[in-house]
């Protein structure tokens, strides 16, 4: 019922405005002005047509909008898309270009050293957790071998403790269990560097009387058969005196940042570079 009443209320609505626009379209060329029929008419009639155009505009609108929007969404998709495509390139970019800048400056530190040397690449940690140490991806096919000193373009790194065909270990100057023989460059006083932490390490039997002073440079000395002499250690970063011992107690700054250790150089011997070289040919 209630549809129905509901219908024969729009159908006189329409029918009314059928009728008033009938009248006006009539006498519109008769008359310069409504009679007063009309008038009422049109005041009655008048605001519903107002309010069903501006329901059929706003109707329009909102289509007119949604189809807009869901182009706007999919541009936006494909923008994002391609800005997420750039990026990654960008990114590829710049790395390529800071392991060409490495590189470079590895191929530079390899002119102070009259060994031949070999490049590698750290591709993991210690898995056992017990050492401070590296893996890294040449092994005894590419002619390495047991203690061969392994540097980047800072300074020392470590030397090689164990190996496969294809891999190595390289125990860091870091860890505890580390030991090289070392010179202060300025002073000339000898030490055995000793890992401390991730970031010191501790320069052992320097005697009291030496000279060993802040920001002193730490070499290699070439003593124990291992290191060439004269390689980058590190710095001293702090000297004390304490009463009752018989040495210098001194910490040494790394002269390499082993938290961003990526590429490193070999150093090989004579002897075996020989022959792996003629194994090759």
């Amino acid at each position: 019922m209630k549809g129905a009443t509901l219908f024969l209320k729009i159908l006189g609505w329409v029918s009314l405005i059928g009728f008033v626009l009938l009248l006006l379209s009539s006498s519109s060329g008769q008359r310069p002005a409504w009679n007063p029929i009309g008038r009422l008419v049109i005041e009655l009639t008048a605001p519903v047509q107002n309010l069903i155009k501006k329901s059929a505009d706003g109707v329009a609108d909102f289509w007119m909008n949604y189809f807009q929007l869901v182009q706007i969404r999919q541009e936006n998709i494909e923008l994002k898309a391609t800005v997420d495509s750039l990026k990654m390139e960008n990114s590829h970019y710049r790395e390529r270009l800071s392991t060409h800048e490495r590189t470079q400056e590895l191929l530079q530190f390899k002119q102070t050293i009259s060994r031949p040397v070999l490049a590698a690449q750290v591709v993991g940690l210690d898995p056992t957790g017990w050492f401070k140490s590296v893996i890294i991806n040449k092994g005894s096919k590419a002619g390495l071998g047991l203690d061969m000193p392994v540097v980047d373009a800072s300074g020392v790194v470590g030397k090689i403790v164990s190996f496969s065909s294809n891999y190595a270990k390289v125990l860091l100057i870091i860890d505890q269990n580390s030991a090289v023989d070392c010179l202060v460059q300025r002073s000339r006083d000898r030490g055995m560097i000793m890992g401390l932490s991730a970031e010191t390490c501790k320069l052992n039997y320097v005697v009291k009387s030496s000279e060993v002073a802040l920001k002193d440079r730490v070499v290699t000395s070439g003593l124990g058969g291992i290191f060439p002499k004269g390689l980058p250690v590190g710095e001293v970063l702090n000297v004390a005196d304490i009463s009752g011992k018989l040495f210098k107690d001194i910490e040494i700054r790394p002269a390499v940042d082993f938290s961003k250790l990526e590429e490193v150089l070999v150093i090989l011997k004579e002897n075996e570079s020989s022959a792996f070289l003629e194994k090759e040919d």
